[in-house]
């Protein structure tokens, strides 16, 4: 590399990372709040720290609550309890040595008889300890609608009148206006004003809260009022315009205490200790209300400028560094790109590790517990998983569009005098329309080449009728053509090309393979075979091609969407010597076919020989010019079964080569071979892992459906990877077809409509090819007569009925949710988005089902 491109490489990673640690701080700009005052009125204070909860009886221990209780009478003099159970009642006695003062609570629930106990133990703790100074009946009780408000009428007249202190209870705001005879039965009222349950955005807050203190202090005069919680989440799901963040939470408390203060309102900030255990009833924003987290430290400063993420810096640097290492691998070898291309290379690299930096913080700041530690490991590799091919669907966009020439081209050789050796055509059949194979034959015998022979194999086919009018063709076409019928034979079709390969003319020097619907052009061998003058040249292989594209509008799609690899993937690939070798219009040499035959174990035998092919050191050679067209499947169900045998062969090899594949061990392969064997299935791979997305999405949906004020939407950074993947693979499709293949828009739309219904195909194909040895060889039968409408919703069944589950989970969300907000949104969007593929597939059984209506060139449904 000149030093010129170097010196341009590195400005032009400079200002990429540049961008991006601008984005960081932009994103993390110092905000304004008061200092935090010297004193607060009080806290809401629960001791329960990590792994510790009420609800299962682990409680914390004297020692453990006695420095909570220092900590917080640094700050306060003032806190306030929920419970008298176990180590909550000795909470008063360990207080007064603090010097705190205690506002007492009483839990009361639905539990009647758990409610005696808890008054009678409340009024012996507040009658025995002097640090209480008031006692609150129950909290939100009436909110819950467990106890009635006669119930909790007789319940504050009762502990009133054993006691000297204050007594109340505590309620939502509005529950006090609604119920205001209450207020004849308490000595104070007891308010829990938090904005953010009523999706006030944190910029309303404060006003919003002073604005309900003054309605209260108007409706009761007569009464002192205390605020009795007033606080905000760090953490959980939007509501609304109320966001859960570290920075909101900072501004609004920060800006609150002081105007309480100011304006001489009593009131407990809920709460002192962040408290895990409550995700369990309030959800996971449950888990993060304290000003202090589980392990005691501080959440925000107290002082100075509020950011989003105070440690942005430190990620920043991680996703730069990560950054580079991913674009050091992108641009191995790289030199031949335009620096558009590695432009573009360095914002995904930085885009994807910045994705990858957040997503981490993201989900450390969470709690933990088995089962979500599980999760966030799944979820790493997972994130991880999606950023690779991410990164790899990338690669292939940038040399498909910015390479200033292609490294390996392989044009028509047309000179007179050329390499042309002897060249033996293999025609496997099965069960094949007898027209059909005639018309293959057809073409073969007008061959403008000088040396060839014909070997047809017709293997396992069971109806004389099918098989015999070829045999007796082929006896019409001349000595060039012979026809060889075996019943039975195995191996599938791997086993009939090896059947016919011992019967191959001694002198052949050039194994041609055709599909038994594939018409040639007759310049075929004349402008291919002279590749194979250079002794390297192992395998020359020319693209498939369909004759049928106009038939149907079905068949219109399926031909967008198949010339994506032939004219974008295996272009890029033979620029690295890395095609995958297919099993039509292909020829090996005959002595290395001889040596490494072809694999009868592997349901995709072609693309098998063609990596063996690489592992002994030997070359390929791909030309994009079509020399033979072939018919493609005429229902989807067919079309299905081709892509299901694709990506099943592909796992199979995966498996059988991953030594070399993985580790470079037993093989000469490169490692841009390595690389693109690699990345090239990897795709499909992902398809496989989305299977489980969706499961885990309609769970997960099946349980807010079920109890929605107790599970929330999953966090985005669930959503975000395989979101992000499927609209940049589904914008590259779009743009690359357009750019390097050279169709319209709405062919490239109708490409990636192909494409997305083959999504739910190819992931079973990929587990299955992880948990089974191999499956039955099927064919792909052509020259079908059509079929109605319901048999073509049944080819499509598993799809639409999973599409079904999905768009019922969204439905059932919208039509659950009380007050939907913006996470909501997002995952009713992300289970709509998850459905695009099972929609596409049933369009494509419904289009399959018409084949017989015409479709003009330029005819694309959108």
């Amino acid at each position: 590399m000149s030093a010129r491109k170097l010196g341009l490489n590195l400005v032009m990673v400079v200002a990429v990372a540049s961008l991006f640690t601008g984005l960081w701080a932009w994103f993390n700009q110092p905000l304004k709040a008061p200092d935090w005052p010297d004193h607060i009125s009080g806290y809401s204070f629960s001791p329960f720290r990590l792994n510790q909860n009420p609800q299962d009886g682990t409680y914390p221990s004297e020692a453990e609550i006695r420095a909570d209780l220092e900590l917080l009478s640094s700050q306060t003099d003032n806190i306030r309890t929920y419970s008298v159970d176990g180590m909550l009642g000795e909470i008063p006695r360990l207080a007064e040595e603090a010097g705190l003062r205690v506002t007492l609570g009483i839990w009361l629930s639905n539990d009647l008889e758990a409610n005696e106990w808890q008054i009678q133990r409340g009024i012996e703790i507040a009658k025995r300890e002097r640090s209480v100074v008031r006692v609150v009946v129950g909290n939100e009780a009436l909110f819950r609608e467990e106890v009635t408000v006669e119930q909790m009428i007789g319940y504050l007249d009762r502990v009133r009148g054993a006691l000297k202190v204050p007594v109340t209870t505590a309620e939502q705001w509005h529950i006090w206006e609604k119920y205001p005879e209450l207020a004849r039965h308490v000595d104070l009222i007891a308010a829990h004003v938090l904005p953010y349950w009523e999706f006030i955005p944190q910029e309303h807050s404060v006003d919003f809260v002073l604005d309900r203190a003054r309605e209260l202090k108007k409706l009761f005069p007569k009464k002192q009022l205390l605020l009795a919680e007033v606080g905000w989440p760090s953490n959980g799901r939007t509501r609304g315009g109320a966001q859960a963040t570290q920075a909101d939470q900072a501004l609004y408390l920060r800006n609150l205490v002081n105007q309480l203060n100011a304006k001489g309102y009593n009131y407990f900030v809920i709460e002192a200790f962040d408290q895990p255990w409550k995700a369990s009833d309030e959800g996971s924003v449950g888990a993060y209300w304290g000003v202090f987290n589980a392990e005691r430290q501080a959440k925000f400063p107290f002082t100075g400028s509020v950011v989003e993420i105070p440690e942005w810096r430190l990620l920043a640097t991680a996703s730069g560094v990560l950054a580079l290492l991913g674009l050091a691998l992108l641009l191995i070898d790289g030199s031949a790109l335009r620096q558009r291309g590695r432009t573009f290379l360095t914002i995904v690299a930085f885009l994807a590790a910045t994705l990858l930096v957040w997503i981490a913080y993201d989900y450390s700041q969470q709690y933990s517990n088995w089962f979500s530690s599980l999760v966030g490991i799944l979820l790493a590799i997972g994130a991880l998983g999606v950023m690779i091919v991410l990164l790899t669907e990338a690669h292939e966009l940038a040399e498909t569009v910015w390479k200033h020439q292609r490294v390996r081209t392989f044009r028509p050789v047309t000179e007179e005098n050329a390499y042309r050796p002897k060249v033996s055509i293999h025609v496997p059949c099965y069960n094949e329309p007898p027209e059909m194979v005639k018309q293959t034959l057809d073409t073969l015998a007008r061959l403008n080449y000088p040396d060839y022979e014909v070997l047809v194999i017709d293997n396992n086919t069971k109806d004389p009728a099918v098989w015999q009018p070829v045999e007796a063709h082929c006896a019409g076409l001349g000595p060039r053509f012979k026809f060889f019928h075996v019943a039975p034979l195995a191996g599938f079709k791997g086993g009939a090309l090896n059947y016919v390969l011992q019967h191959t003319a001694a002198d052949a020097e050039v194994v041609a393979v055709i599909d038994s619907d594939y018409c040639v052009e007759p310049d075929w061998l004349k402008h291919m075979v002279p590749h194979f003058a250079d002794p390297e040249i192992a395998v020359v292989q020319s693209p498939q091609d369909y004759r049928d594209p106009h038939e149907s509008l079905f068949k219109k799609l399926c031909y967008a969407e198949y010339k994506g690899f032939f004219h974008i993937g295996m272009v890029t690939r033979n620029d690295r010597d890395a095609i995958i070798q297919h099993g039509t219009m292909t020829m090996t040499r005959k002595s290395v076919l001889d040596e490494l035959g072809w694999a009868d174990w592997c349901i995709t035998e072609d693309a098998e020989l063609g990596l063996r092919v690489f592992e002994k050191g030997l070359s390929a050679a791909y030309a994009e010019q079509s020399y033979g067209k072939g018919l493609m499947p005429d229902t989807f169900i067919d079309f299905k079964k081709q892509r299901f045998r694709w990506a099943y062969g592909a796992i199979q090899i995966m498996k059988r080569h991953a030594a070399s594949l993985f580790l470079g061990k037993g093989s000469e392969l490169s490692r841009g071979q390595r690389y693109h064997f690699i990345a090239g299935w990897l795709p499909w791979i992902a398809d496989g892992l989305n299977i489980f997305f969706t499961l885990g999405a309609l769970l997960w949906s099946a349980a807010m459906i079920i109890v929605p004020n107790r599970v929330d939407p999953p966090l985005m950074i669930f959503a975000i990877p395989p979101l992000a993947l499927f609209v940049f693979k589904l914008g590259k499709i779009l743009f690359l077809y357009r750019r390097a293949v050279g169709v319209n828009m709405r062919d490239a739309i109708a490409a990636a409509v192909a494409g997305l219904a083959l999504s739910h195909t190819i992931a079973k194909a990929v587990l299955y090819g992880f948990v089974t040895r191999s499956i039955p060889f099927f064919r792909t039968p052509k020259m079908r007569s059509s079929h109605g409408l319901l048999v073509a919703l049944a080819e499509a069944r598993e799809e639409v009925f999973v599409m079904l589950l999905l768009w019922g989970a969204a439905f059932g969300i919208a039509l659950t949710q009380p007050q939907p907000s913006l996470d909501v949104y997002f995952w009713v969007g992300v289970l709509l988005v998850q459905s695009l593929p099972y929609l596409a597939a049933l369009l494509m059984a419904l289009l399959s089902a018409r084949p017989q209506v015409e479709a003009s060139s330029d005819e694309v449904p959108v």
